[in-house]
């Protein structure tokens, strides 16, 4: 079993869901969920400060003395943290509950003061393992909620803390939320290539010698391919609202660069749907070049059987038990004194006349 299938097996769903006839916003903690813990981000124009490990009492005394935080939850075990945080912030409960039950398509919605975004990102290239990341901004605030640690942030982290002016510190809210959206997306363009440079090596190896490994490696391929270009159109999609949102705490110069990522979305959409195309057709070639083997083996098999039956009929013949002394039609030839050495050479006649005939006609 391949560790992508032991991920798989050892995590069934990718979607998490509340119990049936639950009240909307409800929250329930997936029993597989990471323990919460929460990390806080103070950004100024002239400077900025990060509080590992912090707590709600960290975000009431310092949320209002600076003019943007990012708050990142990882970890979505504490559903009463999340609640908190919610009523804090003024985040929608409907949203909340998108952001527990995990597995939710790429989408942005909007409400009077904050918006919300979901993202998906690949955080274990080895095993094509995605994860959820919900995103909420508004004036003065971003919040991330992720489900486990890794991500693509470090440099947005290390864009902050630059000492020299950055457009990090003075945009505001909607600009760091473009910024952590672009570094998701850009995170899938190492994979994708990746991905496509593990295609040509099975395609070379391919062409070399096909064998049967090769068909399972590119199928995984096309179904991470396929996975991959599914969510990539949700995340066009939601990358399209937030452009065309009319919101009004995303201001018109940050819509210049969401479309720049919009563009990079499109681009994702057309390598992985290539990349799709490609392990398709490179199933169908290792198809071709299996049953083109399997009919050479055939052809020499058959060209082998066609050299032999002539020869096994004259040994059969010959092998009957005559008597050449009841009749000089019996077999005369018995008595022959190199009847054996004749009879064999008779017998390498046939077959390199066979031979050349299938020569000849380009049978071999």
């Amino acid at each position: 079993m391949t560790k992508a299938e032991t991920v798989r097996k050892r995590e069934p769903g990718m979607a998490k869901r509340s119990p049936i006839g639950a009240s909307p916003g409800t929250l329930i903690a997936d029993p597989r969920a990471r323990r919460s813990e929460l990390n806080l981000t103070l950004i100024d124009r002239d400077r900025c400060e990060k509080i590992d490990d912090a707590s709600l009492d960290d975000l009431k005394t310092h949320c209002e003395k600076w003019p943007l935080v990012w708050l990142d939850c990882v970890g979505l075990a504490n559903v009463e943290l999340i609640e908190q945080i919610g009523k804090q912030f003024g985040l929608h409960p409907l949203a909340l509950e998108d952001v527990v039950n995990t597995g939710q398509r790429p989408k942005a919605e909007f409400f009077d003061d904050h918006a919300f975004v979901v993202v998906n990102m690949v955080d274990d290239p080895a095993t094509y393992r995605y994860e959820q990341i919900s995103l909420f901004f508004g004036k003065g605030f971003v919040i991330t909620f992720q489900q486990r640690e890794g991500d693509p942030f470090d440099p947005v982290r290390k864009r902050i803390v630059a000492s020299t002016p950055n457009r990090l510190r003075s945009r505001g809210a909607d600009y760091l939320a473009y910024a952590l959206i672009d570094a998701i997306v850009d995170s899938f363009f190492p994979l994708i290539e990746n991905a496509s440079a593990r295609t040509d090596e099975v395609e070379d190896a391919m062409l070399r010698h096909p064998h049967k490994q090769q068909v399972r490696i590119l199928h995984e391929q096309r179904r991470h391919a396929g996975q991959l270009h599914r969510t990539m159109l949700s995340l066009r999609d939601a990358l399209a609202g937030l452009v065309r949102s009319d919101a009004p705490y995303i201001k018109p110069e940050t819509k210049i660069f969401l479309n720049d990522t919009l563009d990079h979305a499109y681009r994702l959409v057309e390598l992985a749907d290539t990349q799709r195309d490609m392990t398709t057709g490179l199933i169908e070639m290792h198809l071709s070049l299996s049953q083109a083997r399997t009919n050479e083996v055939i052809s020499l098999l058959t060209i082998v059987s066609a050299i032999f039956i002539p020869l096994t009929f004259l040994v059969g013949v010959w092998g009957m038990n005559f008597d050449p002394a009841t009749s000089p039609w019996n077999m005369p030839e018995l008595k022959a004194y190199y009847g054996y050495p004749a009879a064999l050479v008779f017998m390498a006649l046939v077959a390199i006349g066979l031979v050349s005939f299938f020569k000849w006609k380009k049978w071999l």
